[in-house]
């Protein structure tokens, strides 16, 4: 038991709430929608069990790019990497993680079978803090894990990689929490929630878009950025026929899909 305790981590996930729940409620992007939405005791568990697979997952694609690291990079290029400034380091890689994250997240729009995996993040119909959660352990570990095969190989400090990862879990939070926050002249340099609130718009006109999780950068330079900083979504979703409940949801993408959703 104390392993699963260990897993959740309650701490961490009611520190979550005292910070978001206030601010959601102060600065609100939808301030119509309220803090228990539609299918939030999904989101919960999705919160709660997922960071078990997610944990075990992203410790085994740890594991095997240290390994990677160790038999394909050179010792001295690791050291030299590890001796740069923290800061320097730190910047680095969250540039290089976010680049594969964005090549990764695009790729997982693209193709079909990877779609119905991360249908699930985007069967959400009310954004907030919350709703970060949901996601298909798959791909969590595909997207977020491929990111970090870098991070392990390329010999960056522990400092560093501590720095990344506390930086993208709470900046992840921010993107989807039901909050009016601009970065203002900063927009296009750090995402803000209105560039990622567009990404889960149900409107044909932004689908496909935004797919950086911390940088436009990458998004400008493909051709994939699109936002508006006076305005947030009407409406979030999609059409496909993701089911409720987060069971149904973890097998949704191994299912047959049915001639009449064909």
């Amino acid at each position: 038991m104390d392993w699963l305790l260990g897993f959740i981590d309650v701490k961490a996930i009611l520190i979550v709430i005292l910070i978001f729940g206030p601010l959601e409620r102060m600065l609100p992007a939808r301030p119509q929608q309220p803090a228990l939405r539609r299918a939030w005791t999904t989101d919960a568990v999705h919160c709660v069990v997922n960071r078990i697979p997610i944990g075990i997952g992203l410790g085994l694609v740890a594991a095997l790019s240290i390994w990677l690291g160790d038999a394909a990079v050179p010792a001295s290029f690791r050291a030299s990497v590890a001796a740069q400034p923290l800061w320097l380091q730190t910047i680095i890689l969250m540039l290089l993680a976010d680049l594969i994250f964005y090549a990764m997240h695009r790729l997982f729009h693209t193709v079909p079978a990877l779609w119905r995996i991360h249908a699930i993040h985007h069967s959400i119909s009310d954004l907030d803090w919350l709703a970060a959660y949901r996601i298909h352990p798959l791909d969590q570990i595909l997207t977020k894990g491929a990111s970090l095969i870098p991070a392990f190989a390329l010999g960056f400090s522990d400092a560093a990689l501590a720095i990344f990862f506390v930086v993208f879990q709470w900046h992840t939070l921010l993107l989807h929490s039901n909050v009016r926050i601009g970065f203002g002249p900063f927009s296009w340099l750090v995402a803000s929630p209105y560039f990622h609130h567009w990404h889960h718009a149900n409107d044909p006109a932004h689908w496909n878009r935004n797919f950086a999780a911390q940088f436009p950068l990458w998004d400008i330079l493909f051709g994939t950025a699109q936002m508006r900083r006076d305005a947030m979504p009407d409406r979030y979703g999609i059409e496909d026929p993701v089911p409720p409940g987060y069971g149904r949801q973890m097998v949704y993408p191994f299912q047959r899909e049915s001639k009449d959703a064909a």
